[in-house]
């Protein structure tokens, strides 16, 4: 057969050439890969080492040095520049004593690069050099030495600071007692507001006479001795402070008609405290006032107080300006013949068998009626405990290296407050209470056996008579303690502003002074005037 012309013939499949090019192709792109892949590998073996090397620097660096024990070490040079740094900061102090000014610089600048170089140390965990604390130690021990020589020794500093010392000390007793001597002359003083009240209403007494008409018929009634009512008495000259003691007592009490309170006066205050309470309501409560200059058994034949208080001795020593007693002690109150009457409660009052006697420095916040049906188990004191602080037993009251004292009493014995106290008057008659603080307080002509006040006297008359009642009946110091736990001033059923900074002053502590202000008639006219004038 013959063959075709070659313009006629089938073109060849060129199959091969096509698949060597795919391949080829694909060869190129695995050979970019592990480029790219190899790369990235050389660089995370590079960068690996690098971290691992810095933190096991620091891990060597951390473990070479603990900057505590080498300012400890007795060899370091890091001890020895603290050392230094120490002596040169208290010659700066008596450098600037001295009024070296410019060697108290000079030191201050040496002890600012010491603890540079000391923290630069510290930071970068290597010790200090020689070369770098060398400098230092040198200019620190020339200026020390120079310090030394300019006559600041140990016994030169000593004797100076000393001196100081004393000085500041003189100034400060003479700061405290003059503080004392001001703060009791303010607490013993009687504000002018009150004063003006007392005016106003001793006025309307004399001049109103229906006022005095049913004074008289009050004076009469049978509710003053009936042991069926709850009976409470208050001894004061404080018309506004007796005021609130009635009105907080009325106002949470619920059956304030059942209330007979009985009130004792002296005769400057009688006519303002009848007018006051004769003219204002008190929720049907019955309300005896009474003049303490009318109780003519209570004389000097009978009463050591008013022997007392007649006696040139005391008179100067509680109402002169002796400057061996200490002004606190001087307080005309202790010796006051109404401070007193609370000893005579069963001979002002025969027929009563049980009272309640408050302070007129307390406000209650809660009914006080359950304390009449409390069992006093035979005792005739019911009264808080205060020896919760060691200040409060008997020792502290009590003069107990007095052979009489100490052979009777017991000096840990717990002491307890007067304020708020229900009396059971049958025991009382019994064991003669009265009798003993007659005894005790003649006992005490020469003030050995204790110094103050109507407390001390009444631990001893009432020693081993007194039933301890729950704290929450009365809590005190609201006139001295500015931290009172809230809590515990909300729960008490009476507060008392014992203390020279009474709720009436302008020493008042201001955080407890609503408590006492919220049972005052504030718009009554008298009041405003007072207290605008």
């Amino acid at each position: 057969m013959r063959r075709r012309a070659t313009d006629y013939r089938r073109p060849v499949r060129r199959r091969f050439s096509h698949w060597i090019c795919a391949l080829f192709g694909l060869f190129v792109v695995a050979v970019l890969v592990l480029f790219v892949v190899h790369h990235n590998h050389n660089e995370d073996r590079v960068e690996h080492p690098v971290h691992e090397e810095d933190s096991k620097m620091e891990r060597d660096v951390h473990e070479k040095l603990n900057f505590t024990e080498e300012i400890l070490s007795v060899t370091s040079l890091s001890r020895q520049l603290a050392e230094q740094m120490t002596i040169a900061k208290a010659y700066v102090i008596i450098a600037k004593e001295h009024n070296n000014f410019y060697l108290a610089w000079e030191l201050s600048s040496m002890i600012r690069s010491c603890q540079l170089l000391l923290s630069k140390a510290a930071m970068r965990g290597r010790p200090i050099t020689l070369e770098e604390a060398e400098p230092i130690i040198s200019r620190l021990s020339s200026l020390i030495y120079k310090a030394q020589d300019a006559h600041y020794d140990i016994a030169t500093t000593i004797v100076t600071m000393k001196s100081h010392i004393q000085a500041l000390e003189e100034r400060a007793n003479a700061a405290t007692a003059q503080s004392t001597v001001f703060g009791q002359l303010v607490a013993e003083a009687f504000p002018k507001s009150l004063h003006c009240l007392i005016l106003k209403l001793s006025a309307d007494w004399l001049k109103r006479l229906p006022l005095k008409d049913l004074a008289n018929e009050q004076r009469n009634s049978p509710r003053l001795v009936d042991n069926n009512l709850y009976h409470f008495c208050v001894f004061s000259d404080n018309v506004l402070a007796t005021s609130v003691v009635v009105n907080s007592t009325i106002s949470n009490a619920g059956h304030s008609k059942q209330m007979v309170f009985h009130i004792i006066t002296n005769g400057v205050s009688y006519g303002a405290m009848q007018a006051w309470f004769l003219s204002n309501d008190f929720k049907g409560a019955m309300i005896e006032v009474q003049n303490i200059e009318e109780f003519s058994w209570l004389n000097i034949s009978y009463a050591p107080i008013v022997k007392q208080l007649l006696d040139v001795d005391s008179r100067a020593y509680y109402f002169g300006e002796n400057p061996d007693v200490e002004p606190r002690l001087r307080n005309p109150k202790y010796i006051a013949l109404l401070n007193h009457l609370r000893f005579y409660i069963p001979e002002i009052y025969p027929q009563l068998e049980k009272i309640v006697f408050l302070d007129d420095d307390v406000v209650v916040q809660k009914d006080l009626t359950p304390l009449f049906s409390l069992d006093l188990h035979g005792n005739v004191n019911g009264a808080v405990e205060t020896c919760l602080e060691a200040y409060h037993r008997y020792y502290k009251y009590l003069n107990f290296s007095n052979p009489i004292i100490s052979s009777k009493f017991d000096p840990q014995a717990c002491g307890w407050a007067f304020g708020m106290n229900v009396f059971d008057l049958v025991a009382w008659r019994k064991a003669n209470v009265t009798a003993r603080y007659h005894y005790w307080q003649e006992l005490n002509a020469d003030k050995t056996l204790w110094k103050m006040g109507t407390l001390p006297v009444g631990l001893l008359a009432f020693y081993g008579l007194t039933e301890p009642l729950d704290r929450r009946w009365h809590v005190l110091g609201l006139g001295y303690d500015l931290n009172i736990d809230n809590r515990l001033i909300d729960s008490a059923a009476v507060i008392h502003f014992n203390g020279n900074m009474k709720p009436w002053l302008k020493l008042a502590i201001g955080r407890y002074k609503p408590l006492w202000e919220r049972y005052i008639n504030l718009t009554h006219p008298y009041i405003q005037d007072c207290a605008s004038s």
